[in-house]
């Protein structure tokens, strides 16, 4: 039995249409990628990390530890230098995040705390933890997850989420070159 040719056309334009509507935009790729994990603020609020605190956005990304005293506070410093740099740019069209790589330790108090201790509670500035699984999940797909947190990545990722332009930055880079590559990437808006 063959079928007339009208309701194969019908058919093969209604699958096609279907299969259009079912691709995921880029904003779905990107939520997708970068999980919507729901982490929590230094404040307290609960927020989605794709949606809430990347999307849009310039962003610099670091890792760190409240109990830490080598690495994070020379990397909160750092990030000082690098803000203060930034001049104007910094909490309008550059937002930092520093995610705890300790999140059963590192309560919202305690990172607050922790950004007061080292001149990084400004706003522009957002601390995260939350459940242990979704913390880690979220460094994960940053490409950061390491199993000791005393081995955590000294690295920071920069990125202009709406270009879609990533890049990591190497812990010894001066931070006027820091600061440069992010104005840059906040220009590219």
């Amino acid at each position: 039995m063959t079928l007339p040719c009208k309701p194969l056309l019908v058919l093969a334009l209604a699958f096609c249409l279907h299969a259009r509507a079912a691709d995921p935009t880029p904003e779905e790729k990107a939520r997708a990628w970068f999980t919507d994990t729901s982490l929590v603020t230094q404040e307290g609020k609960q927020v989605r990390f794709y949606s809430d605190v990347l999307k849009d956005r310039v962003v610099v990304i670091s890792f760190l530890f409240t109990r830490c005293t080598t690495a994070c506070p020379m990397i909160a410093a750092r990030l000082n230098r690098i803000r203060e740099q930034l001049g104007e740019r910094f909490g309008r069209e550059v937002t930092f995040i520093s995610i705890s790589v300790d999140p059963e330790h590192d309560t919202p108090q305690r990172l607050a705390e922790f950004a007061r201790k080292h001149q990084a509670a400004h706003p522009g500035w957002t601390f995260l933890t939350g459940k242990k699984e979704d913390v880690n999940q979220v460094i994960a797909r940053l490409g950061q997850y390491v199993e000791n947190i005393e081995g955590h990545s000294t690295l920071l990722i920069a990125g202009n989420e709406k270009r879609k332009h990533w890049t990591k930055i190497r812990p010894d880079e001066p931070s006027p070159a820091v600061a440069e590559r992010v104005r840059q990437l906040a220009e590219e808006r």
